[in-house]
């Protein structure tokens, strides 16, 4: 009976064929555990797309008596609208009433003072139409204008505009918009999630679990001693 000759290479053969295996079976579970900490570093949106409001470049954000772009008044569907000028607001009764309301082209906007705060006028932001001259301190509708152009026309007191006395008339259905709210899922900064921060870090703990062992496995196979490679014949 012959005997046996055992190959030096062939634990080492072996060895590297099972660390192979090892190796692909920890980048696959890598891949999943990462995909899982991508997951929890998401945070859910509304699902149903936001509302469409108008955009108002920020104009009226600091106006006491706005709470925001789906605040304005739906006035559409109607020949004259009204906003009161001296209503109670930006600490006395120096705001427009309502801030920002929405109308149809062709459309007239009565400005009606209510004879609170002094003096007011209307005047347009930049190159737009509204101009109602020299302030007023009256009550009643002082000045009117018809709209003929769609678009977002921003309008303030001249002696108050300091204190925010602002306003915006939208018309018709050509103006700038933004979507507020809702929409998919969207990535976020972990720092700033108002989540536990541990999930964000469920892929990095993965990486370092299918690492560590791997980089064990490695020096174990280079410098130690393998129980296919021990014995043989003395």
């Amino acid at each position: 009976m012959g005997l046996y000759k055992h190959s030096p290479d062939f634990g080492t053969y072996m060895n590297r064929r099972e660390f192979v295996r090892t190796a692909g079976g920890a980048a696959g579970a890598a891949a999943t555990l990462g995909a899982a900490g991508t997951a929890a570093a998401q945070e859910e949106g509304g699902g149903d797309g936001g509302q469409t409001a108008p955009d108002y470049g920020g104009y009226l954000d600091q106006v006491g008596n706005f709470s925001g772009p789906t605040s304005t008044v739906d006035a559409t569907g109607q020949d004259t609208a009204t906003v009161e000028v001296g209503v109670n607001a930006n600490g006395g009764a120096y705001g427009f009433g309502p801030p920002a309301i929405h109308v149809d082209n062709g459309a007239t906007v009565q400005f009606e003072w209510t004879g609170e705060g002094g003096g007011h006028n209307v005047k347009s932001d930049g190159d737009g139409p509204l101009d109602s001259g020299s302030t007023v301190a009256s009550a009643g509708v002082n000045y009117e204008h018809t709209f003929e152009n769609d678009g977002i026309y921003p309008y303030y007191c001249a002696p108050h505009e300091g204190l925010q006395m602002k306003g915006a008339i939208v018309v018709g259905e050509d103006y700038p918009t933004q979507t507020i709210g809702g929409g998919g899922p969207k990535e976020v900064n972990p720092h700033e999630a108002g989540v536990p921060i541990q999930p964000h870090y469920v892929g990095f703990g993965a990486g370092l679990a299918v690492i560590i062992p791997l980089i064990f496995t490695f020096f174990q196979l280079k410098y130690g001693e393998s129980p296919h490679t021990s014995g043989g014949n003395n």
